[in-house]
């Protein structure tokens, strides 16, 4: 089974990054291990000037794997936009029970939207959305539960409602 995936979307500044910071530990108490993949729409670079990585990225390889105990980065040329899924099949393993992905709103993923002002501040699909999370009223009737952005449990719940943890092979007993 697929490693399941929840978008969270909004405008730059929102407050996605720290809403989804917030969430991590509730949902680390209650058992899960979670990951993240977040969009970088306007490219990013993470290697530090000078280390031998950097060095070696520089130097012209492709992809630069750092490996220490308990720990694994990689830094690699990709020819295109991956989607989530792909980043989950190719580089995570089985033992994660959600991925939370922050940005790809044009997916179909299910997906949670943060809103500081008017929902319509956000282009979306309602195909999919889970909640809409605000830190004021929204004037728009919605299908979904509104939350407000200070409410973190109740985002963690709903999470955990949605996304159920699920045995993970290696833990099934025969």
């Amino acid at each position: 089974m697929s490693i399941p995936i929840v978008s969270f979307i909004g405008r730059s500044n929102s407050g996605k990054t720290t809403l989804i910071e917030r969430i991590i530990p509730e949902l680390v108490k209650a058992g899960y291990r979670v990951a993240t993949v977040k969009h970088a729409g306007h490219g990013f670079d993470l290697d530090t000037e000078g280390k031998d990585s950097w060095r070696h990225k520089r130097a012209g390889a492709g992809s630069v794997v750092v490996v220490s105990k308990g720990s694994l980065a990689l830094f690699a040329d990709v020819s295109e936009q991956l989607k989530v899924e792909e980043v989950r099949d190719r580089f995570l393993d089985a033992s994660y029970d959600l991925i939370i992905a922050e940005g790809w709103k044009s997916e179909g993923y299910p997906k949670i939207i943060i809103v500081r002002d008017q929902l319509g501040e956000i282009a979306y699909s309602s195909d999919g959305l889970l909640a809409v999370v605000s830190d004021k009223p929204i004037n728009l009737p919605v299908p979904v539960p509104m939350l407000h952005l200070d409410d973190v449990a109740g985002v963690a719940a709903l999470l955990i409602k949605q996304f159920p943890l699920r045995r993970r092979e290696h833990e099934r007993e025969i």
